[in-house]
């Protein structure tokens, strides 16, 4: 992303500037109003000349001045934001899609107090920022799949969406076919010569209305390749999880192995498994060893507005300028 610039939306508006001396010109020449009468012009002269009261005709011509250059400003509309560049990008298309069902608290990866979606959002924060050249989108699923990130190589942005990915915030259940489908139908329509999907899961496919086999036929059919990572213990075995409430519990937990090694092989992938963050090496050889699409990319240009910083400046002004008139605290008593 290109660094932060200042630009103009308006920029025409500012001929206006050119209008300021007309304003201020009567004003200059009316001068303030009279708060006295005097019988000598030689009184009303040394009056004049006094700081009070050469502060009490200029203020108001100041204010005035300053609330017009603001006003112009403003409809100039200040904008604050990101260039668009073209850049010529050269990697693969991703989804990642992550399970996040309830049985991912479970503490069986990295010690106590870590539960599995913690390491698996960790590794997959390494990876994305170490493949700049890709563009990859990121998919949350439980019970159904919700699209967290279309691909994208803003992946600042991404990441910042990954943190968000947390336990819950889908109905609980475990659909893999459904994250499959999900995933692929992100990436059915790219012109990227290599289309992955990489699914981590702990393997227990119990909801969806789309079987995880029959998904990846038809990833196959699209040459969309799965890869698989089943995160935990292959053998099912009591396994520490902390519940929604924060109550610990043990329950019998186990990837179904043969299930996720059957999906990687239709689509002509791999599956791995991962009972630690290291063990997730595999899938970056695996990726970093495929062909590379090149393509030009035009980044979106992200704007945000100022124009009301100026605006604020110039009802500031107006206002202190009538609050002078009306109260007459700068006049000659």
């Amino acid at each position: 992303m290109s660094p932060t610039d200042w630009s103009f939306a308006n920029p025409g508006a500012f001929v206006l500037l050119a209008l300021l001396p007309v304003l201020a010109l009567p004003l200059a020449r009316r001068g303030g109003r009279a708060a006295l009468r005097v019988g000598s012009t030689a009184i009303a002269r040394h009056v004049a000349r006094t700081p009070r009261a050469r502060l009490g005709i200029r203020l108001p011509l100041v204010l005035r001045t300053l609330a017009a250059a603001s006003i112009v400003v403003a409809l100039a509309r200040p904008q604050l934001g990101w260039t668009t560049t073209d850049a010529e990008a050269s990697g693969v298309d991703i989804v990642l899609a992550v399970d996040v069902s309830s049985s991912m608290r479970a503490e069986d990866m990295a010690g106590a107090g870590v539960d599995r979606l913690d390491v698996v959002k960790a590794v997959l924060d390494g990876f994305i920022e170490a493949r700049p050249n890709d563009r990859i989108g990121l998919v949350a699923f439980a019970g159904d799949p919700w699209l967290v990130s279309p691909l994208t190589l803003d992946h600042a942005w991404l990441r910042k969406n990954l943190e968000r990915v947390q336990i819950g915030m889908v109905e609980d259940g475990t659909a893999i076919g459904s994250a499959i489908a999900s995933g692929v139908a992100r990436l059915q329509d790219t012109d990227a010569r290599s289309r992955l999907l990489v699914l981590l899961t702990d393997g227990a496919n119990n909801a969806g209305s789309i079987q995880p086999e029959l998904a990846a036929e038809a990833a196959a059919a699209l040459g969309v390749e799965v890869y698989t990572v089943g995160v935990g213990s292959e053998t099912p075995r009591p396994t520490r999880i902390t519940d929604a409430n924060g109550r610990p519990q043990v329950v019998e937990l186990g990837v179904e192995a043969d299930t996720l090694r059957a999906i990687a092989e239709k689509t002509g992938a791999a599956y791995f498994h991962a009972s630690d963050a290291n063990a997730l090496v595999d899938v970056y050889r695996r990726i970093d060893a495929m062909e590379t699409t090149t393509r030009t990319v035009s980044e979106v240009r992200h704007v945000r507005e100022l124009f009301a910083v100026p605006g604020a400046f110039g009802a500031l002004f107006l206002l202190l300028e009538l609050a002078t008139a009306a109260f007459g605290r700068l006049r000659i008593p």
